[in-house]
């Protein structure tokens, strides 16, 4: 039997669903969105999926913003946008085509 978490993932799921229907997003824009459609979720499990998506091809970063802004942080904040990578495999979800549907 393997050890650790197991490869497959609900969340992770149900966030290639989100961005067959986007095409790409940033972090907090798919958790927006996912905490719209879907159960309660940290940002921080949005945040470690996509991550794990982009490790395991399901994932790819399509291109990185800086944007100037007066954050608490500091002057400017990283986006990092993701789009499907090659070993995504959406199948067609009712509840997150409507959800896009009605956001156009």
């Amino acid at each position: 039997m393997a050890k650790g978490r197991p490869v497959k993932s609900e969340i992770r799921q149900n966030i290639v669903e989100m961005l067959y229907f986007m095409k790409e997003g940033y972090g907090y824009e798919i958790y927006r969105a996912y905490v719209a459609i879907f159960p309660k979720v940290t940002m921080r499990s949005i945040y470690y999926h996509l991550k794990k998506g982009v490790n395991l091809h399901e994932f790819k970063v399509s291109k990185i913003e800086k944007e100037k802004g007066d954050y608490s942080w500091g002057p400017e904040a990283e986006k990092i946008y993701y789009s499907l990578g090659n070993n995504a495999k959406p199948s067609s979800n009712e509840k997150i085509k409507e959800y896009f549907e009605s956001k156009k």
